[in-house]
């Protein structure tokens, strides 16, 4: 079946009560009563306005680092003038709460703390709920990177007591990937009000968006959303709701499962150190010791049509990625993929 891309235009304009509605799917999908905010642009972009208009200049930030993202959402927060105290952990492994409360002891002062939940480039989830908790019973405000766990595993901000929640569609939602939200809370509102380096004026600017949306009659849309895009979230959103999110999570857990329990016949292993930080939106394996990881990789994605997939930036020829993700979280997905593995196996044995 040939695609046609004609079908995308024409496609009707998005209105204020589209968006509005658009809102409510996602707080819904939170299962919070939290203003959401919503960003025409990857989830990358919104990570970066979150770290901009919380960090301020001088204040003391937490930021924990398992994967790339969070490396990146440090250097943003140092770019808006914080002082950022990172809390790393190896590749292979999450962050222990240990780790997390040994940085806010030595940093009383802290005012912020980060942290993805699920990391897709590295195959972890850190415990979240617990860190959340304990820098909420420190008076930090939260911010939490769920753009790769949101469908793969329960995300609830609400119940975590997250003060920032940010989320894109194009992991296990299997939704598109040029639009994204975040829940805000008001106490997430009160520091951003009280930064004095907060952005204005600028396509970053969370206040900008509630000034000239959240807190209007929300009749005018600023600017022009992304209709194919939007849209497309909706739809996605819809899918989700139709099978049920407990479902979805349901999904992603047991592609995961059987992703793991497929590699020791194989003679392989996850990378992750596991078992409790193994992340469900993908599996991450680690390619033997002596194997020439280039040709594993190549042979591996090639059989597996796109299921397997190289390893991220440094980790390229290190590890493949099982992307049992989205419509891919399936029983027939993951036999795919494990039979590529083995070919690969094979090949460079």
């Amino acid at each position: 079946m040939t695609f046609d891309p004609t079908t995308l235009l024409d496609v009707p304009g998005i209105d204020a009560a589209f968006l509005a509605a658009l809102e409510s799917q996602v707080a819904d999908l939170l299962a919070t009563d939290d203003d959401v905010v919503l960003v025409q642009a990857e989830a990358i972009v919104l990570l970066e306005a979150v770290a901009k208009n919380v960090a301020a200049p001088g204040a003391t930030t937490i930021n924990v680092v398992t994967g790339p993202y969070g490396a990146i959402f440090g250097d943003w927060m140092r770019t808006a003038g914080a002082q950022v105290v990172d809390v790393v952990s190896p590749l292979d492994a999450v962050v222990t709460l240990d780790q997390v409360r040994t940085a806010l002891d030595a940093h009383p002062q802290a005012s912020v703390l980060a942290l993805a939940h699920a990391e897709a480039a590295t195959g972890g989830t850190n415990p979240v709920a617990e860190i959340v908790a304990l820098a909420r019973s420190r008076g930090v405000l939260t911010v939490v990177d769920a753009v790769a766990s949101i469908g793969a595993e329960p995300v609830t901000p609400v119940r975590w007591g997250a003060d920032v929640c940010v989320i894109g569609g194009q992991k296990s939602l299997a939704g598109p990937a040029g639009i994204s939200a975040a829940s805000v809370s008001a106490r997430a509102w009160e520091v951003i009000d009280a930064n004095p380096a907060a952005l204005r004026g600028s396509v970053l600017s969370l206040t900008d968006w509630r000034e000239l949306w959240l807190r209007t009659d929300r009749t005018a849309i600023p600017g022009t959303p992304s209709v194919l895009e939007t849209r497309a979230l909706s739809a996605a959103l819809d899918r989700v709701a139709a099978e049920g999110l407990d479902a979805v999570i349901a999904r992603h857990t047991a592609a995961a499962a059987q992703a793991r329990a497929g590699l020791a016949p194989l003679g392989l292993h996850p990378w992750q150190r596991g078992p409790s930080g193994y992340a469900s939106v993908v599996t991450i394996v680690a390619i033997p010791l002596g194997v020439d990881g280039a040709a594993f990789t190549r042979v591996a994605t090639e059989a597996s049509g796109g299921l397997v997939s190289a390893g991220n930036g440094s980790l390229e020829g290190t590890v493949v990625r099982i992307n049992h993700t989205g419509r891919h979280a399936t029983p027939e997905a993951v036999e795919r993929a494990l039979a590529a593995l083995a070919r690969a196996v094979e090949a460079t044995a």
